[in-house]
């Protein structure tokens, strides 16, 4: 039965959120975790752009669309604090990631660190991408049914280590396994319907797969202060702000752990994407590989990247399909309003880019795989300024997009030199919502070696 959030100001012109708070305890958790989309729309017919739901214990506003989105993103009243948001889900696990900082504190720490993020040290990490992938992709074997995802995950694991950290010298390949694991415990900790150390339970798993995450960034931390080198673990322990503030030790740490995890994550759950869909679209695998090969390297330079046309229009339209982050939090720190709704201080808003990319309203025919939407003559990404936004928007915006274009690109160059797959074209990915999307089969290939 719908109810009014909160009642407006009696002065105001503002209407109420109305919404629901579902199955009592859960909430629409389950519903979200089997399909967000279907959650998502079902609000939309209810309630339209801003309504309310219960989610993980709490109310929360759900915000949809690309005009309701910008205006919570852009905040331009500041009502809306990104770290408060984040600190109910994921908190605990990434504490002081650049993600869950506001206000002064998210200003002077992404100042300093986008000095780790220049265009410069971009060319050099595309430099050292080439042979840690090549290296991965040795181990890579044809066949039927290969599952790319968990083979993916390994390999961007291994990226991320070697780029961010410069390796990982004198860890064991069971260590290397727990780090894996202890991500993929924090991340899906988010989701806990019970949010207490309770053996058995994810909200457990999450913390302590932060302690070991911790005590293995430690252990490293010497080293890299005391040597300079280009890998970002050691940038982020030399790099000053333009007052010569630097980051303290426990600052380098957990900015460390956040961006491991979203470097490794979300660029595995698009290079699965862009997997599936070139499997299962031939012409698009052609074009793709007809570029690579065309270069003439198996070692692009950043420069080169940016002739792989049609994997930029693929990579943006896997993006779009499946967002690596479907939703986004935020939380208002004083009364403020979402078009034209009445929000009170203290409301949790979910802000939900991946459902303005289904929007019929802004893509045409929005479940078909068409990379095309993006090119030069047809743009319908530039509908609406928020119809496409993975990377999220206003000052929090991914600092590190450029990063995993590149990083996407790179591994599909040397995907597309050394193999051709296929895959089912009535394949629908078993996508699993607990946390960041990913195919709960491991999304199966036929792999053929070239």
């Amino acid at each position: 039965m719908a109810r009014a959030l909160a009642a407006p100001p009696a002065d105001s012109t503002l209407q109420p959120v109305y919404g629901d708070g579902g199955v009592p305890v859960v909430g629409h958790t389950l519903e979200y975790i089997r399909d967000p989309l279907k959650l998502l729309g079902s609000r939309w017919e209810k309630y339209g752009e801003v309504s309310w739901l219960t989610m993980a214990g709490q109310k929360w506003i759900t915000v949809l669309g690309p005009d309701a989105c910008q205006q919570v993103l852009q905040n331009a009243d500041k009502a809306f604090a990104n770290g408060d948001g984040w600190s109910l889900l994921i908190g605990p696990f990434f504490h002081g990631g650049l993600m869950l900082l506001d206000s002064d504190e998210h200003l002077k720490h992404r100042r300093i660190m986008q000095q780790a993020f220049t265009r410069d040290r971009l060319t050099k990490s595309v430099e050292a991408l080439n042979p840690v992938t090549a290296t991965g992709l040795v181990a890579w074997q044809g066949g039927r049914d290969v599952q790319v995802y968990p083979a993916l995950k390994a390999l961007t694991l291994e990226v991320a280590t070697s780029i961010f950290m410069g390796g990982a010298e004198g860890s064991t390949d069971a260590e290397i396994a727990e780090l894996d694991s202890s991500f993929v415990a924090c991340v899906q900790a988010a989701t806990s319907i019970v949010r207490y150390r309770v053996p058995g339970t994810r909200w457990k798993r999450g913390l302590d797969g932060r302690a070991m995450l911790e005590q293995f960034f430690r252990r490293y931390l010497p080293a890299r202060r005391a040597t300079e080198t280009d890998d970002l673990f050691s940038v982020l322990c030399h790099i000053e702000g333009d007052d010569g503030e630097r980051f303290s030790d426990d600052e380098v740490i957990d900015h460390m752990i956040f961006l491991l995890m979203a470097a490794h994550d979300t660029s595995t759950i698009t290079l699965s994407t862009i997997m599936q869909y070139l499997g299962q679209h031939p012409e698009w695998q052609d074009k793709c590989r007809a570029e690579s090969e065309a270069l003439g390297t198996d070692a692009p330079t950043l420069a080169q990247l940016d002739e792989l046309h049609s994997v930029d229009l693929v990579m943006k339209e896997c993006l779009r399909l499946v967002s690596p982050t479907p939703v986004v939090a935020r939380r208002a720190v004083k009364d403020t309003e979402v078009q034209g709704k009445f929000v009170p201080a203290g409301t949790y808003a979910s802000v939900a880019p991946h459902f303005t990319h289904h929007m019929e309203q802004y893509w045409p025919n929005p479940e078909k795989f068409d990379p095309g939407r993006f090119a030069a003559d047809r743009r319908e990404d530039k509908v609406h300024r928020y119809a496409w936004e993975p990377f999220g928007g206003g000052v929090h915006k991914c600092i590190g997009m450029f990063f995993a274009g590149a990083e996407i690109k790179t591994i599909m160059h040397h995907l597309l030199l050394r193999f051709d797959w296929s895959v089912d074209p009535d394949y629908v990915a078993p996508l699993n919502f607990t946390s960041l999307p990913f195919p709960e089969d491991g999304q199966p290939v036929h792999l053929r070696q070239r």
